[in-house]
């Protein structure tokens, strides 16, 4: 088990592996944009001092909506770029620096808890004010917002970084989870889904309880009951698109891991609004192999509209289109929408919910129809509002709802808030854009992780030169041992 490895034989191993190709394990991290890592594993000073040394003497009030990863990581970089900074974050989660792709591994009994919960306080740089409240009220017009107390903030410049909101309260039968965010208590939440015999990693608190229930599902199995497991995905933009088929891998593993009765015995299907596992044709072949080789069973096309604890049945909505009536003016055949409701029994049920803009944003002038903060996706500036940027799960922006997106969005976000201090605003257009880049570490099993690199292209973009359909043990060992490193002690210091 993960608890007992040794890590300093498997980062010996994680080096052979990378020397096979040619490549050290430095020169991999600078591959992959976490090159700062090392120096700050090293104590940092010369990474400190570049800052330092380049450090821009422009001003002006700065205000962040949001100190969760994206939020903090923009604090910490600006803090260090700029010579006499002058930051407000608005956050009022105790917890909003946790770390949430380790939820995963969580859901799967792999970590505690406590292994990912993170204090806001702890990550707040030095200098930067944060006002414990939640930001209700955007007047953009005049740059100015409106806490929940009442308190009226001024900025000159604005960076939205508050996340997205799990929606569970939208499935029938779930009405009293009501919204949620990742971080914080949300015991209130795990209990609604119990109550239907569902869970679900996407809250701390929920990613324990899955752990729970997916002993609960294994146990059965082992004894002999035929069980089915259901894996829902939905039919809106979600945070981390492959985690709602990470914890089906892990769930097999560890039926397997239970022994090969206890596996025979499950039954796992995934149910994804969509038409195909992944939006990149490389990686949607490869896993579909996957699902082949694990015995898996899918259904596409299904979004789960409500839950019935009472018989443990899941319903779906189940669309798709059909050739319509010939049209004599367009000379072509219509297009038909078509769908029914689905109805399926289930022993473990793990539910990925609808998610959205949170309402105050996305009903406000800086919010947009479809309620994600809209922006010029290359330089996440505001499309009407210039001296406003977006980043991370709120951003609309294609396929970018990742720490991995958000690691190379704030550094473009801080590029291009010090241009418009220096009155530099045309340097935006010169300045390096965001090009998409989103990456998932998809676990396959417990010790192999296919990791998942791509951009606007839609086609994979490795920063390492191994195959990226294949899954890896070497990078597993990044999953498990650096990411989270690189992102506590890189990236939310403004660095990696």
């Amino acid at each position: 088990m993960i608890k007992n490895r040794n890590i300093t034989k498997d980062l010996e191993q994680l080096d052979g592996i990378l020397k096979d190709q040619g490549i050290s394990r430095r020169d991999a991290m600078k591959m992959m944009g976490v090159g700062s890592l090392s120096a700050l594993m090293m104590g940092g000073t010369e990474a400190q001092a570049a800052t330092v040394a380049q450090a821009s003497d422009a001003k002006g009030k700065i205000l962040i909506i949001g100190g969760g990863l994206a939020g903090m990581s923009t604090a910490a970089r600006l803090t260090n770029s700029l010579s006499n900074p002058d930051i407000t974050v608005i956050e009022p989660e105790t917890l909003s620096c946790s770390y949430q792709p380790g939820q995963t591994l969580v859901g799967a009994g792999l970590w505690e808890q406590s292994a990912i919960e993170y204090k806001r306080d702890d990550f707040t740089p030095d200098g930067v004010k944060v006002i414990k409240e939640k930001a209700i009220e955007f007047d953009p017009d005049n740059n100015t917002i409106t806490t929940d107390k009442g308190t009226i903030v001024k900025y000159d410049y604005m960076i939205i970084a508050a996340g997205l909101v799990l929606n569970y309260g939208a499935i029938k039968g779930l009405e009293s989870a009501g919204e949620a965010y990742s971080s914080g208590d949300n015991k209130k939440l795990v209990s609604a889904l119990n109550s239907v015999g569902a869970c679900s990693i996407y809250t701390a608190d929920g990613s324990a309880d899955t752990w729970t229930h997916m002993q609960k599902f294994i146990a059965r199995a082992k004894k002999g009951e035929k069980v089915k497991g259901v894996f829902t995905h939905p039919n809106t933009p979600i945070k981390c698109g492959g985690a709602p088929k990470k914890i089906m891998y892990l769930t097999n593993s560890r039926l397997e891991e239970a022994g090969e009765k206890a596996r025979a015995n499950a039954d796992l299907h995934f149910y994804p609004n969509g038409g195909g596992m992944f939006g990149v044709k490389e990686y949607h072949n490869a896993i579909l192999q996957q699902f082949k080789d694990r015995n898996f069973k899918w259904s596409y096309k299904h979004n789960l509209i409500a839950v019935d604890g009472a018989t443990k049945t899941a319903t779906f909505n189940h669309h798709w289109t059909e050739k319509g009536a010939w049209d004599e003016d367009l000379e072509e055949y219509g297009v038909e929408l078509k769908s029914e409701e689905v109805q399926v029994q289930y022993d473990f049920l793990h539910i990925t919910p609808p998610m959205k803009a949170p309402d105050e944003i996305g009903n406000s002038k800086i919010g947009s129809s479809k309620g994600w903060v809209p922006v010029k996706k290359e330089t996440l500036q505001h499309v009407k509002f210039p001296n406003v940027f977006a980043l991370g799960d709120i951003a609309a922006v294609p396929m970018g709802k990742t720490g991995g997106s958000a690691r190379k969005q704030y550094k473009v976000v801080v590029n291009n808030v010090i241009s418009m201090m220096e009155g530099k605003a045309n340097a935006i257009k010169t300045n390096p854009k965001y090009a998409g880049y989103t990456v998932c570490p998809l676990i396959t099993n417990i010790g192999t992780v296919m990791l998942a690199e791509f951009n606007w292209t839609k086609k994979p973009v490795p920063m390492v030169p191994l195959d990226p359909t294949q899954e890896r043990y070497i990078w597993w060992l990044l999953k498990v041992y650096l990411l989270k490193p690189m992102t506590v002690y890189g990236m939310l210091a403004g660095k990696a």
